[in-house]
């Protein structure tokens, strides 16, 4: 394992910008249910071996995983144990932060644990692309050595979607002859894409979003001033790492702009698409550039679900929900935002890719939403 102090000095492909690791994260909010699961398996001493945490990204699966490490390495085996006199179950998974393993886990020192990710390439001066083979050999090696501790071991791969494909089936051997007392935590956003053979042999751990109140506590514990925690949680689909880049880059500010511009509709102020379009494609904003994607995509999605429904959903910020209602009456143009929906942002990657104008391809974007509402009875 790194020492505390290389593990600060080097990128690292489980920190999401701007925020805490998870490791260094203590309380998770909003996903009770999945922690009484993990505990009711424990105490009733049917701890599988292997366990799925899935869900959308940043919505605390990480932060799930280490609080289950932590608990597992801190807790005594023979705890909860059926004999007289012997301490109640944990109803909790919270592990006091003076504990030594606590201590050591946040140092990433902790000899019982071993972390699987995308390395950082030294050669390249970056992380790689992908969770190689030689680092599930590693853990290989982990599991050799002497178990210390409790006798308790603890593997973290996050996230198991970015293994390659060698590296994905060195993995599949371990679950299947899985060490004695080891316990493998497999983060995973899109979990389609794993082998069905690691799939089959976890047990599922399922994460969805996070409500206002919960968001807005989990940023107050990440020491982010959260400010409108309902219009983030709504804007992030509930994801807290997505709520954090949101912040960074002033994107509710961005959203708001999105639609002054779609409230010109279906005539779209072409100066005002023109000066959004320049602010997004200018030189160095790639990260605004992706973020307008994104909210562009947001938007029509969103469109495209309130005309298909019916129902209105929970307001970002103060006129929207009047704004999609006048642009998504009917199944009509739910359809027609949805098609669009479904093409351009990726239209517009593409174009990025092989190096077309940015600005000129947020503005043709833009076009072509003007041209779709043209096109509708509004």
């Amino acid at each position: 394992m790194k020492a505390l102090g290389e593990a600060e000095a080097l990128p690292e492909a489980d920190r999401a910008e701007g925020a805490p690791h998870p490791r260094e994260t203590l309380s998770l909010f909003g996903h009770q249910a999945a922690e009484a699961a993990f505990l009711r398996a424990y105490t009733s001493h049917r701890l599988h071996h292997a366990w799925l945490i899935t869900g959308p990204k940043g919505v605390g699966k990480a932060t799930l995983a280490w609080r289950i490490a932590r608990f597992l390495l801190a807790t005594p085996m023979d705890e909860g144990d059926a004999l007289f006199g012997a301490p109640p179950p944990p109803d909790r998974l919270d592990i006091a932060p003076d504990h030594p393993v606590a201590h050591r886990i946040h140092a990433l020192s902790e000899p019982g644990l071993f972390l699987l990710r995308r390395p950082w390439d030294r050669e390249k001066k970056r992380l790689k692309t992908t969770i190689t083979v030689d680092e599930v050999r590693k853990m290989k090696d982990f599991f050799g050595l002497s178990a210390g501790g409790n006798g308790r071991r603890v593997v973290i791969v996050d996230a198991a979607e970015e293994m390659n494909q060698n590296a994905a089936n060195a993995l599949l051997k371990m679950l299947e002859e899985p060490p004695k007392n080891a316990t493998l935590l497999l983060i995973s956003h899109q979990p389609s894409r794993l082998l069905p053979t690691i799939r089959s042999r976890c047990r599922t751990l399922a994460l969805g979003a996070l409500g206002p109140d919960d968001m807005g506590r989990a940023l107050h514990q990440a020491g982010i001033d959260a400010g409108d925690s309902a219009a983030l949680a709504e804007l992030s689909a509930g994801s807290v790492g997505e709520a954090v880049a949101l912040i960074q880059q002033e994107g509710l500010t961005l959203y708001a702009e999105i639609m002054e511009l779609f409230a010109t509709l279906p005539r779209m102020d072409r100066s005002r698409a023109v000066k959004l379009s320049d602010a997004g494609g200018a030189k160095g904003a790639e990260a605004r550039f992706e973020l307008l994607l994104d909210l562009i995509d947001r938007l029509l999605s969103r469109l495209a679900r309130t005309g298909a429904t019916g129902q209105p959903l929970p307001e970002i910020l103060p006129g929207e929900a009047e704004l999609i209602a006048r642009l998504a009456p009917d199944l009509q143009a739910a359809r027609a935002w949805a098609d669009l929906s479904a093409d351009l942002t990726s239209r517009a990657r593409r174009g990025k890719a092989v190096n077309l104008d940015p600005a000129a391809l947020l503005l043709d974007m833009c076009l072509r939403i003007g041209s779709t509402a043209e096109r509708l009875p509004l």
